[in-house]
């Protein structure tokens, strides 16, 4: 069980163009989220579950400036008064429109300032040295996080009334729907999971270590639309067989029907999409579920959600090799052929899509589209240690929390890969987050012990 990455993704200069590159992408990407509505638009509070706009702006160029200013570079903090201001855990976000926020010019202003000199200190910078420096770590980790506000705030843009301000192209239709298996068998043993070799991989991910699965059928491409609606069909939403307790006592509390945005209209399922009404399309990963939704259509298909390991199996192992990949395809950085990756679309692409980016197995779409629910809570892998802060994953290690793999089509390549673990409490729906089901291998598939990779 092996896991390895191209010697050029180490060479200094390399991931110095990289991390230029990833830097300039965030910030046209958060030009875009902040530019095509007007101040008021950003002021204001679209949902008591998110920041206003103008917040993840500066709070972006504060937390660009804390890290790369101060910590790499050593600079005197240039707005040291708005650090408490711009800090995640003092305050709640219901609370951060009633705070002296800067307003919107100023804190454009504020975070190209910030941006000029990280330019500067990104091009004089050795990577090498602290552990922050090494690889350019600090620099990635900043685009990063710019990438998952501009996720944050792309959701605030769903949430928002009004008409659309965002347009993109839709993903390129299928020449003709998906006929492959419905399912892949993954074959049990173990398994590089983690990474200890990719420069820019959080806390969380780290370090990689070995874990025996044993052989599972996982669905080849995410849950759609149409067969989550023959769940709503059977009377999946009213129906406690299904539901976990907590899940069942919180749609009936909030009545609850459907996934988030979808309404029934003249004998049709609609939904809302960034400003726009228009009818479900059958064939797209179903969005906008919350965790127990998730559990409750496995159960109800008879299978259930896969766990973290089995999700990341599923993407990275390479039964031929024994080793472990970045990607379902190898080790290459993400291409529009490959994944729905970048808010180039503005919605999933059509379950089957991207041949190009399939496992090893024939496994479909297991990054970008929609993020993956699993069955798993947020726990620490062993060996775990916080870096370069606790408040990135240590505080929310625990039974509170599920895990999401994956990605969608709002999330950036520089934020996404095999390793990359996102999580969220069992309730949220505004996130672009989708599933799929897997299931036990039982004596009637026929598989001796399915172990392969070393068992």
């Amino acid at each position: 069980m092996t896991e390895t990455v191209a010697t050029h993704d180490q060479d200094p200069e390399t991931l110095r163009k990289r991390a230029l590159s990833a830097l300039l992408t965030a910030r046209d990407r958060t030009t875009l989220l902040t530019g095509c509505v007007e101040d008021p638009d950003l002021t204001a509070q679209h949902s008591p579950l998110m920041s206003p706009l103008v917040w993840d702006l500066a709070h972006i160029g504060n937390q660009e400036e804390q890290w790369l200013l101060r910590a790499v570079a050593g600079h005197e903090a240039i707005r040291p008064e708005i650090d408490p201001l711009y800090d995640a855990f003092e305050h709640p976000r219901a609370k951060r429109p009633s705070l002296p926020l800067l307003p919107p010019p100023e804190a454009r202003r504020y975070a190209a300032e910030v941006r000029g000199r990280a330019l500067d200190v990104l091009e004089r910078t050795p990577f090498e040295g602290s552990a922050l420096t090494k690889a350019g770590f600090a620099f990635g980790m900043i685009a990063q996080h710019e990438q998952q506000h501009d996720e944050t705030m792309l959701i605030t843009h769903q949430l928002r009334n009004g008409p659309a301000a965002l347009s993109a192209p839709d993903p390129e239709p299928l020449s003709s729907p998906y006929t492959g298996p419905a399912e892949v068998l993954v074959p049990g043993g173990r398994f590089t999971m983690g990474t200890s070799t990719e420069p820019w991989a959080l806390d969380n991910e780290r370090p990689g270590h070995v874990r025996l699965v044993p052989p599972f059928f996982i669905d080849t491409t995410p849950v759609t639309n149409a067969a989550y609606q023959a769940f709503i069909e059977d009377g999946g939403y009213d129906d406690p067989r299904w539901w976990a307790p907590e899940g069942w006592a919180h749609i009936k509390a909030r009545s609850i029907t459907a996934p988030l945005f979808w309404r029934r209209e003249g004998g049709q399922w609609l939904r809302r999409r960034f400003g726009v009404t228009e009818a479900v399309a059958p064939d797209e990963p179903v969005l906008h579920v919350g965790w127990y939704e998730a559990d409750a259509y496995a159960r109800w298909a008879g299978r259930r959600l896969p766990s973290e390991a089995e999700w990341e199996k599923a993407a990275r192992h390479d039964p031929a090799s024994g080793r472990s990949m970045r990607y379902p395809w190898g080790d290459a950085d993400p291409t529009p052929d490959r994944a729905n990756l970048g808010q180039r679309h503005l919605r999933p692409a059509p379950a089957g899509s991207y041949a190009l980016g399939e496992s090893p197995l024939g496994v479909r779409q297991l990054i970008g589209d929609v993020w993956e629910w699993t069955s798993s809570d947020l726990l620490p892998y062993p060996g775990f240690t916080a870096f370069p802060y606790r408040e990135y994953s240590e505080v929310f290690f625990g039974s509170e929390y599920k895990v999401l793999r994956g990605g969608s089509f709002a999330v950036d390549a520089v934020a996404c890969r095999g390793t990359f673990r996102n999580w969220d409490y069992p309730i949220r729906r505004q996130i672009f987050s989708g599933f799929r089901t897997a299931r036990d291998v039982t004596p009637a598939d026929g598989v001796a012990d399915g172990r392969t990779g070393g068992a």
